[in-house]
């Protein structure tokens, strides 16, 4: 039986361990990280693992001496980094003995960096994947080992995305760890797959509403950090308020205005609108018009009147 060290965080990186498991390879050992406060939406991969008497580590750091020791005493046959946080030193590549792999968000050479999922939400993108690839120093880089694509739906949102991207995570890796234990994996260089896209890391003020620009821009903003990311939020003299979620609409409202309408308040863009769903001012979230109204006109947003 083929042997594995797997590196592992979210989501994605609990089913992609699953399907691992699924595969026959077994794992010595986890490494990953405590989950955080805002992350009880998800079952991490340290649940997973202890139940399959699994060692979990849960390092400061990566990259210390001390775990490359305990890695390379171990003799792995595989190391997988399944939505790892850390970028892994080149040495730790060298240890595994059918080598090193990781499981990335999108369809690889296009969308390399930090959260594809995000990004290919935020600049409209209608189709998406994952892709297992083999490690290199460079981030996101090495042959392609296997992809699965996604189709996105108009109203996706990340959470959404991300799900089905674990969903397919396991399936990937159940499909391709047995073939790489036996050698028969075919491996495809991104190089003849076209040029790749880089993006980079995403900050709670990137989610800054443009209302001087397209409503649809807004709207695939909107979804890109929906809950449980931060939601992006309008900007307004008194303070800001987040959208947690809103739909376009046909009413019409000025833009960098809002109007309360029996359908509910609407926010307007250069070109269009979006009816507002549900709306945060600080820790309090309400989907009532009249809160949203009437935080707006707290905030000083410009109101527009019939």
């Amino acid at each position: 039986m083929a042997t594995a060290i797997v590196c592992a965080y979210s989501p994605v990186g609990r089913e992609a361990l699953a399907g691992l498991l699924d595969a026959g390879i077994e794992v010595l050992a986890l490494y990953t990280y405590p989950q955080g406060a805002d992350e009880s939406w998800f079952v991490p991969p340290a649940v997973l693992a202890r139940e399959r008497g699994i060692p979990v580590a849960m390092e400061p750091s990566f990259n210390a001496d001390h775990v490359y020791e305990a890695i390379a005493g171990l003799r792995p046959d595989f190391l997988f980094s399944f939505y790892f946080r850390e970028m892994i030193q080149a040495r730790f590549l060298e240890l595994p003995r059918l080598g090193a792999y990781n499981l990335h968000g999108s369809m690889l050479p296009r969308y390399r960096g930090r959260a594809p999922i995000n990004w290919v939400l935020l600049r409209g993108e209608t189709e998406t994947g994952i892709t297992l690839h083999a490690m290199t120093p460079k981030p996101d880089d090495g042959d392609i080992l296997g992809q699965a694509a996604l189709p996105i739906a108009w109203d996706e949102t990340a959470l959404s995305l991300t799900l089905r991207c674990a969903e397919a995570g396991r399936g990937l890796v159940r499909e391709v760890a047995p073939r790489l234990a036996d050698g028969s994996a075919v491996r495809v260089s991104q190089r003849t797959l076209g040029p790749s896209t880089y993006f980079g890391g995403r900050k709670p003020e990137d989610g800054r509403l443009d209302l001087a620009g397209s409503a649809r821009d807004g709207f695939n903003l909107i979804r890109a950090v929906a809950d449980p990311w931060p939601n992006a939020f309008v900007a307004a003299p008194g303070g800001a308020a987040k959208v947690a979620w809103a739909l376009p609409t046909a009413a019409p409202c000025p833009p960098g205005r809002f109007r309360e309408t029996p359908e509910g308040v609407l926010l307007g863009f250069k070109d269009a609108a979006l009816r507002i769903h549900a709306l945060r001012l600080g820790e309090v979230r309400s989907e009532r018009p009249t809160d949203h109204a009437r935080w707006f006109r707290e905030l000083g947003l410009p109101e527009a009147h019939s």
